[in-house]
This record gives structure tokens, C-alpha cells and sequence, in this order.
């Protein structure tokens, strides 16, 4: 009886993605490092290569703002409506080349490549067509198994001069060397404290991870790093994931620019942010019963007075209304609100999620009217073909002064009309 032959998977990650999203409208930065900050500026989230041997992931900006000029490292604030929209052409593209995908991060994806004849070319494919039609850069690892596609990824960015930014791990010639050549703090899935006790057992690189015993892996540690283990060694353990089912809860936090101690601003807040949870909850197909609405001061600074306090509402129907979802949550503001408190953030969660069918509908229970799904139908389209924010709530400001600090946030090049890449002919 034959056997049925190996998997094979690839995972398609993009090289430093912020950075090369902010360097596809900005040619000039070509050759420049570049760091991308978290939310009001506030730290380090994301380098370009270049940048990496100067800055550390997580470092405040205040404190290197200064080094980062002298070294001319340029600085972003983020832009994740142009990250988000840039990760779904990519994604786009590669679902477009191969049948089947698992979109694992803003960044990278999983495929499966199995009984295609030259997965090498197919590699070198997917990376050319999303750099011409993206200008990202990607790096693609091919294996047997998830956990060496993963390494062979790290392999082709870490050595792009002679791999090309594709490495094929399918032969045992080409694994052993990458596993006899790889730490195994580098294996996906060994954190640091797990490499630490790997290491007190003699573990240092992926190749004695590939050949321990994995029996005794599972009774020492757990059954995940037992599944590393043999998927190091070749034996697929790990599928393709099937698309993520409707979220149960949806969350939208942010911190404020400045801190708010009036009540109005936080309103508008909070306004927003249901702007936003409600978007994604129309897009899941869901309906909400339930809104949980809370606000805070900042936790850290021993100078100042510390409140925070949440309340959940019960909303008269299951619905996905803007409009009402809103009016809820602002209204709700009136029962956590002290004044006389400096607040830092606000947040709103959608609970008790349904699909449509999933409720029993009373004759004499209230419903969400027909007119109002329409109205958002509308408006989500607008808003899908026009950016997002066209169309909004009018309790939702357009330049709020509460918003995050982005004093160095680039254009939103793809999602905005007024933001459009211009060129200039000379």
C-alpha cells in the first residue's frame, strides 16, 4: 500500500512590516533605518534591519530621541489603518496564488504547498508578486512541518544574501544543517525560560531539540514542547488552522492623548471607540446584547489620585445599530464619572454576542427594525469604499484633541482620499 506522502507547508512573513509599509510611499527612506512607535508615542514597537543594532524593542522615546537623530534613525507614529490595509493586499495576493491559507498575524501566513511539483519556484513566485504589486518584502520558508517552515523563514531572512529570502527545508541535507546551525531559543514556541531549562538539560540547539526523546519532553514540560520536538524531527503535528470563529467578546480601548478630567471629552471618546467595536461586530455577522462601558486614570504615577470603575448595560434587543450601541455606552458614563479625577482611558466591550438565528425571537419582544440594518449596510459601504470615518456617528469628532499623540504618523495613503500618494511631474 503506498504511503501517503509528506505535507508541505510554507510561512510567508513579511520582513519588518511597519517599517517597509512606511518605506513603500517613501522611496527616499530606501536606505534610511527606521522605528515605528506604540500608541501616543510612546515606546519602540517596530525597526527595519538596519535599525536593529541601535535601538532595542521597547525603548522609550523620550529617552533615545536625541540618539535616534544623531545615529539618523527616522521615527514614525503608528499607522494601522495603513498597516492593516497593506497586510490585507498581501494576504489577498497570497490566497489568490494557493487554495489554501491560514492568515496567522498581521504579517504571516501559513500555506499548503503540498503536490505542487516545485515549491522552491513557487517561494520565489509569491515573493515576487507580492513585492511587485505591494513593494513589501517577504521571506518564505518551506518544510514538512509548521514548526520548520517557521525556521526556515528565520533562515531565509537571516541569511538573504545567498538564500535569496526563500529557504526549502524538505531535504534532510538542508534541515540538518539549519537545525545543527540554529539556537534553540530560535525555535518557534521556546520561550525564554523554557530555552533556559532545555538548556540545564543539554539542549542548545535545534537539532538536540529534533533528537531528544519527545515522551520525555511531554512528562518534564508539556505536551506543546513534545509536538516541537517531533515536528523538528519531521513529523507534522500541527495543521492548517480553519478560519477563527465569531469572537465572543469584542474590546476597544484606547489611551487618551492627554489626560481628561471633563466629562463631554470622554463622552466623545467613548463614542468612538463603539464606532469602531461596532464596525467589527457587523463584520462578524453578530449582534450585541450587552454593553460594558469603563473608564481609569493612569495606574503609575504616584502623584495622582487613582480611580477606575465600569458598568454593564442590557440593551433592549440584540443589535448591531451604531446608533444605539452608542447612546448606551454614552449614557452609561453618567454612572462611573467622578469628578475631580484625572483619566487616562477608556474602553468599551460588546458582550453576549449572537449570529443571526441564535435568539428566539417573542412575539411581543422588540427587535431591531429592518431600517435600521439597512442604515448600517450604508454606512458600513461608504465607509468601506471611501475610508473609514466618512461616514460616522455625529457624537464622533474628526480631529478630537484627545486623540493619541502620532506627531510623526505618515499619510493613510490607501484608505483615505484626501491622503492619496501624489506625484509630481517635473
Amino acid at each position: 500500500m503506498a504511503t501517503k506522502p509528506a505535507p508541505v507547508f510554507a510561512l510567508i512573513d513579511c520582513n519588518s512590516f511597519y517599517a517597509s509599509c512606511e518605506r513603500v510611499f517613501r522611496p527616499d527612506l530606501a536606505k534610511v533605518p527606521i522605528v515605528v512607535l506604540s500608541n501616543n508615542d510612546g515606546c519602540v514597537i517596530a525597526r527595519s534591519y538596519d535599525a536593529k543594532p541601535h535601538v532595542k524593542m521597547g525603548e522609550p522615546y523620550f529617552q533615545i530621541k536625541d540618539r535616534l537623530e544623531q545615529l539618523g534613525i527616522v521615527a514614525f507614529s503608528s499607522n494601522y489603518a495603513l498597516y492593516g490595509d497593506m497586510s490585507e493586499r498581501v494576504m489577498s495576493l497570497i490566497e489568490a496564488m494557493l487554495p489554501a491559507v491560514e492568515v496567522y498575524s498581521i504579517d504571516e501566513s501559513f500555506a499548503d504547498l503540498s503536490g505542487i511539483v516545485d515549491a522552491t519556484a513557487m517561494g520565489r513566485q509569491l515573493r515576487s508578486r507580492i513585492l511587485q504589486c505591494t513593494g513589501i518584502p517577504v521571506g518564505v520558508g518551506i518544510a514538512h512541518t509548521k514548526t520548520l517552515a517557521k525556521l526556515a523563514n528565520h533562515t531565509a531572512k537571516r541569511l538573504q544574501a545567498h538564500t535569496g529570502g526563500v529557504v526549502n527545508l524538505c531535504g534532510d541535507h538542508e534541515r540538518d544543517w539549519v537545525l545543527r546551525n540554529t539556537a534553540v531559543s530560535e525555535v518557534w514556541g521556546v520561550g525564554r525560560r523554557m530555552t533556559a531549562h532545555l538548556e540545564g538539560m543539554g539542549i542548545r540547539t535545534a537539532m538536540d531539540l529534533a533528537k531528544a526523546d519527545p515522551w520525555s519532553l511531554r512528562k518534564k514540560f508539556s505536551v506543546v514542547i513534545e509536538k516541537t520536538a517531533r515536528e523538528l524531527n519531521g513529523t507534522s503535528c500541527l495543521a492548517l488552522d480553519e478560519p477563527d470563529p465569531p469572537k465572543q467578546e469584542i474590546c476597544c480601548s484606547r489611551m487618551f492623548g492627554k489626560r481628561l478630567t471633563e466629562l463631554a471629552p470622554i463622552k466623545e471618546a467613548v463614542a468612538t471607540y463603539m464606532m469602531r467595536a461596532s464596525e467589527k461586530l457587523r463584520a462578524q455577522k453578530s449582534y450585541c446584547q450587552k454593553v460594558r462601558v469603563s473608564i481609569r486614570t493612569g495606574m503609575f504615577n504616584p502623584d495622582e489620585a487613582k480611580y477606575a470603575k465600569g458598568v454593564v448595560v442590557t440593551l433592549p434587543y440584540p443589535t448591531d445599530d451604531v446608533r444605539l450601541l452608542t447612546r448606551a455606552a454614552v449614557d452609561a458614563l453618567e454612572h462611573v464619572f467622578q469628578p475631580g479625577f484625572r483619566y487616562s482611558k477608556a474602553e468599551v466591550l460588546l458582550l453576549d454576542l449572537r449570529q443571526p438565528g441564535e435568539f428566539s425571537d417573542d412575539l411581543f419582544a422588540v427587535n431591531q427594525p429592518a431600517e435600521a440594518s439597512r442604515v448600517m449596510a450604508v454606512l458600513d459601504a461608504i465607509n468601506g469604499r471611501w475610508g473609514r470615518g466618512t461616514l460616522r456617528a455625529a457624537s464622533v469628532p474628526g480631529k478630537p484633541d484627545w486623540g493619541m499623540r502620532r506627531e510623526m504618523m505618515s499619510q493613510s495613503y490607501t484608505t483615505r482620499v484626501d491622503q492619496l500618494w501624489q506625484v509630481s511631474c517635473r
